[in-house]
């Protein structure tokens, strides 16, 4: 169980392939290193089933609680479905790997990347990826690689390879690069506000290590003997694509030029065209050529009809510069904004409609303790804002069972996210922890984009002082030969018979989010560059679009919204307003009707509706938290007696105890002879005891205002940093 170990030395650090010892079953394997992270990913083949007509590709990213020394928290104690962050790396590795099979494969293939060891230092997505290729090529399935992938981060004016957890954290990049000998086939970026010229620059920086794991990939192939199986072209009958192009050519070009069409208009008179020319393939002769062919396969005529479309439709664009609508290719469609739209239980709502495609918005404000815990390998192990994304059946005028969220729900809310996340307020300054869902109404093109646009919105209408309004467009791609179309805000027949989906999000200042998926094999730099710049205006036309619903986020909170107080207190002092098994806090919340989250650094977080609830609170816990100094002088009211004495409230849930010796300067008998519950009194500390017992005496201190005492200020607490 040797097998081969080869090391790649990659910007400072060494990556190492070990083939041939693990998963000696499996189509092809291997085990990806890099520090104490350790990544095995396979690649196996199956035979095709019948009636398949696309490839049934499946990616898995699996996690091992035990690559980071824990036990799972769920009540198993072991691994169940993966989680938000798993299936987001299962579509990192599916994105760059599908377009690179053969369009004729319908083999079942399966590809694993089980991450087994991890190095804080080293997140396993890339290596993944990456290993996903070496895999592939290892067992032999006809594959358009190798690729690559790499992340990229920037730490002030540096850019940095495969930057650490922390480091992606602290810098203003986070951005994943993968590539073939082709070009780019792979974008995934969240960005701080980015100038356009500094994300195209990175995306060169990361492609030209992307094109160094290539030729690592290539020369372990060569010395271990491997041949890469490339795809060749599967011959295909011509018969049935000479026939619709001589007898549907004419009549669908004419549709696809009726640029007054709305989209169901469209389809229809698309399908009439289709339904016709099937008829007519009906009524010929058993033995005809063309109706032979289409009774071997009850899809080709159907996928050889929209093949036709998009030779059509891509024609149209390449040589009138005319999309199906009409737009030139650098237009925007109409847009449509809204705000409060919803009643104002939720806290704010925002309608956003670019064309067909209507997404609407709600934005929620919880407590510290609503945010989300995260049991993954991940080292951030809470989120503070989230954003859902729902994609119901009816927005495309179709019917499906409503299941649980897919792969492609979370892919879309998680971009949405990454989108928004630059210009939340500081949680210092607006400590409330926010979701968003966005529920696409109608969809053509675009949604999560739509859904960018749509949580601005929302957000502004609770009343979250955003930095700077968020908005996105969808860029694609029409590509032949050398001949390359750049389209701005793609529509779905575009996106479906296009060769790229670029989506890109942000400010007026820069960019906040990017997501490139390809069709093709590879794009060069210098074409993405120029995508990236024709979004810019797009965006720019948008956000003034959605100023026209609301300019600036609203000045108050909804009246359903919690109320947050926030300020710090010595960390050392936690264990005082916690009290023993919780009593403390228990009784403050019980006694003010609030909401109270402590965090280790010492910040104290009060959720309430009432305003003057959530103050009384404060001052609960400012009382038992301020120092006590032995000379100080307090007035308070008597809380209970005990025969040696009585208690006085000298600060808020804070008490110390009069003596009864204590009491006058005459000998008392009694207590009760002198002080009585709910008496005020002014009181002196005499003493602290090594117990941290406050003594208390009134013997020499005037009362009823003799002396013109109030009781001091609390110490002032000090700001958050």
């Amino acid at each position: 169980m040797q097998g081969q170990t080869q090391s790649i030395s990659f910007d400072g650090r060494e990556i190492r392939l070990t083939t041939g010892r693990f998963a000696p079953q499996a189509g092809g394997s291997v085990m990806m290193e890099c520090g104490d992270t350790a990544v095995l990913v396979t690649a196996t083949q199956a035979k095709g089933r019948e009636g398949i007509d696309f490839l049934p590709l499946i990616c898995d990213f699996e996690e091992r609680l035990y690559a980071a020394g824990r036990i799972p928290g769920s009540f198993m104690r072991r691994e169940g479905r993966p989680g938000e962050r798993a299936t987001l790396v299962a579509r990192l590795i599916d994105r760059p790997m599908r377009p690179l099979f053969p369009s004729w494969m319908r083999d079942d293939i399966q590809i694993v990347a089980s991450c087994l060891s991890l190095d804080e230092r080293v997140p396993a997505d890339v290596l993944a990826v990456t290993g996903a290729s070496m895999a592939t090529l290892l067992a032999g399935i006809p594959f358009q690689g190798p690729m690559a992938a790499v992340r990229v981060g920037l730490l002030g004016d540096d850019f940095v390879l495969n930057p650490s957890f922390r480091e992606i954290e602290r810098g203003d990049l986070d951005l994943v690069v993968a590539g073939t000998p082709d070009g780019v086939v792979m974008v995934e970026a969240g960005a701080n506000q980015l100038s356009e010229q500094d994300v195209i620059e990175a995306i060169d920086f990361g492609y030209e290590a992307v094109c160094e794991l290539i030729k690592a990939q290539e020369s372990i192939l060569k010395d271990s003997g491997i041949d890469q199986v490339k795809p060749e072209a599967v011959e295909e009958d011509s018969t049935l694509p000479s026939y619709l192009d001589k007898n549907c050519s004419k009549a669908i070009g004419e549709v696809l030029k009726q640029f007054k069409l709305s989209k169901a208009e469209r389809d229809e008179k698309l399908d009439s065209i289709k339904s016709e020319v099937t008829e007519t393939i009906e009524g010929l002769k058993e033995d005809h050529a063309v109706r032979k062919a289409i009774g071997t396969n009850t899809k080709l005529l159907g996928n050889t009809f929209k093949s036709l479309t998009k030779k059509l439709m891509r024609t149209q664009i390449l040589k009138d510069g005319k999309r199906v609508d009409g737009r030139n290719l650098d237009e925007v469609r109409k847009i449509d904004s809204a705000v409060g739209v919803l009643p104002n239980r939720v806290h704010g709502s925002g309608l956003f409609q670019r064309g067909l495609t209507q997404v609407l918005s709600t934005a929620t404000l919880g407590t510290p303790s609503d945010g989300q815990e995260m049991d993954d390998l991940n080292p951030n192990t809470e989120k503070t804002y989230l954003h859902h994304y729902n994609f119901p059946p009816y927005s495309v005028g179709e019917t499906r069972p409503m299941r649980s969220p897919g792969r492609r729900e979370i892919g879309h809310g998680a971009l949405a996210e990454r989108a928004i996340i630059p210009v939340l307020p500081a949680k210092d300054t607006f400590p409330y922890v926010l979701r968003v869902v966005s529920e696409v109404l109608s969809s053509n093109g675009s949604t999560s984009m739509g859904s960018v646009c749509g949580s601005t919105l929302a957000l502004m209408d609770a009343g979250v002082p955003l930095k700077a309004p968020v908005g996105g467009a969808a860029m694609g791609l029409i590509k032949e030969d050398k001949e390359v179309r750049i389209l701005t805000d793609i529509q779905g027949i575009e996106d479906f018979l296009g060769d790229m989906d670029f989506k890109v999000a942000g400010t007026e200042k820069g960019i906040t989010a990017l997501q490139m998926d390809m069709k093709i094999t590879g794009l060069a730099v210098g074409t993405i560059s120029e995508a990236i710049n024709q979004a810019k205006p797009a965006r720019i036309h948008i956000l003034e679009e959605m100023k026209k619903a609301i300019e600036k986020p609203r000045e108050n909170l909804s009246p359903h919204a919690p109320r947050l107080l926030s300020f710090r207190i010595d960390p050392e002092l936690i264990g005082t307003v916690i009290g023993p098994g919780g009593r403390t806090i228990k009784g403050i919340t019980e006694r003010t009707n609030t909401k109270i989250d402590i965090e280790d650094g010492g910040i104290v977080t009060i959720a309430s509706h009432d305003g003057a609830a959530a103050e009384g609170a404060q001052r609960i816990i400012e009382g038992l938290t301020r120092k006590v100094n032995e000379g100080e002088v307090f007035t308070g009211p008597i809380t209970r007696i005990i025969p040696i004495g009585a208690f006085v409230e000298i600060l808020p849930g804070k008490e110390g105890m009069i003596h009864i010796s204590q009491l006058s300067e005459a000998r008392v008998d009694k207590v009760e002879d002198v002080v009585k519950v709910g008496d005020e009194v002014t009181v002196r500390v005499r003493e602290i005891d090594n117990r941290g017992r406050i003594n208390l005496t009134l013997r020499g201190v005037p009362q009823n205002g003799e002396m013109g005492h109030s009781e001091p200020s609390p110490t002032p607490v000090a700001p958050l940093n």
